[in-house]
C-alpha cells in the first residue's frame, strides 16, 4: 500500500459557483493545481484545434460549427470532458470510461483503482483513493465522505443506475502539493485530516444517497456571482487566443507554492448545484 501524502491530510474544494469541474479535477490531483482559468484556457485550446479541424470542409460542413459558442465551456463555469482529460495529461493521467473493455478489470475490482470521476447533467465529482483508503470528494459536501471498499462497488452500480457517466482515472499521481501557511490556494480549497472529516460529515448529520439529477429550478447562486464568473470565463477565453505554440495543454502551468501543510477550517456554506 503507498504511504501517506500530504502528511496523511485530505485536500476538498467546496462548491463555489457552478466550478465543480475545477473542483474534481483539483481532489483527483489532491491540491489546488488548476483555477477556473487555467481550465478556461484549455478549452479555448480545444475549441482552436476543433475548428482547425472543420475548417477544410468549407461552410457547408463547417460554418455552423465555426459560428457556433465554446463546446468546451460554458460561461456559467460548466467543461467538457475534453477539458477534464486534457488537465489531468498534464499529470500523465489517463481518463477512460468505465463501461469500455480496456477498463474491464476496474468494473469486477474497483477497489484496486485509484480515482474515478462521475458525471451527470452539469454537476462533476471524483471518487479518490487517498492513503489507502476511498472518500467520496462530492464538492456538495461539507467534507470528503470515506467509503468502504465494499460500499464502493455498490455506490459506482448506483450511480451507473441513475444514469451517473463513470470514468476511471490512471496512472502516477502526484505525491504532495505544498502548501504557504500564509497564502490559501483558493477561497473554496481545504486541508482535512481524516478524522477532521469524518467529524464534519458526522455534525452534518450526513448521509449520502446517490446523487439524482440536478434540479436545474434550484438557483442558490446570486445574479451578481454568476455575472461575474461568466464575464471572467469570457474574458479569460478571449485573452487565450494565442499562437498554436504557446496554446498547447502542456505549457499549462499548475500552481505549486512551497511550504508546508496546513489544514484549513472548512467554511460552513449553502449547498450548491
Amino acid at each position: 500500500m503507498e504511504g501517506a501524502s500530504n502528511g496523511g491530510m485530505l485536500y476538498h474544494e467546496v462548491q463555489e459557483s457552478k466550478l465543480c469541474a475545477v473542483h474534481c479535477v483539483n481532489t483527483v490531483l489532491q491540491g489546488p493545481f488548476f483555477s477556473e482559468f487555467d481550465l478556461a484556457a484549455l478549452a479555448s485550446d480545444l475549441d482552436r484545434k476543433e475548428r482547425q479541424m472543420m475548417m477544410p470542409q468549407g461552410a457547408a460542413g463547417g460554418g455552423d460549427f465555426l459560428s457556433q459558442e465554446s463546446h468546451n465551456v460554458s460561461l456559467d463555469g460548466d467543461f467538457s470532458i475534453q477539458v477534464l482529460e486534457k488537465a489531468l495529461e498534464v499529470f500523465d493521467l489517463l481518463v477512460i470510461p468505465l463501461n469500455s473493455p480496456v477498463a474491464e478489470p476496474a468494473q469486477i475490482d474497483p477497489e484496486l483503482e485509484n480515482a474515478f470521476i462521475c458525471h451527470l447533467q452539469d454537476h462533476w465529482f471524483c471518487i479518490r483513493k487517498v492513503n489507502g483508503e476511498w472518500y467520496n470528494f462530492d464538492s456538495l459536501y461539507a467534507a470528503p465522505q470515506h467509503l468502504s471498499k465494499f460500499y464502493l462497488s455498490a455506490y459506482l452500480d448506483s450511480l451507473k443506475g441513475f444514469g451517473w457517466s463513470i470514468f476511471l482515472v490512471r496512472g502516477n499521481f502526484p505525491r504532495e502539493f505544498p502548501i504557504s501557511s500564509s497564502e490559501a490556494p483558493s477561497g473554496y480549497g481545504q486541508w482535512l485530516s481524516p478524522e477532521d472529516a469524518e467529524r464534519i460529515i458526522k455534525s452534518c448529520n450526513t448521509t449520502q444517497p446517490p446523487p439524482q439529477r440536478i434540479d436545474q429550478t434550484d438557483q442558490t447562486l446570486s445574479d451578481m456571482e454568476d455575472e461575474d464568473l461568466k464575464a471572467a470565463i469570457a474574458a479569460s477565453l478571449m485573452d487565450t487566443t494565442v499562437t498554436p505554440q504557446a496554446s498547447e495543454a502542456a505549457t499549462i502551468k499548475p500552481r505549486m507554492k512551497q511550504a508546508k501543510l496546513q489544514p484549513v477550517k472548512p467554511r460552513r456554506k449553502q449547498d450548491r448545484t
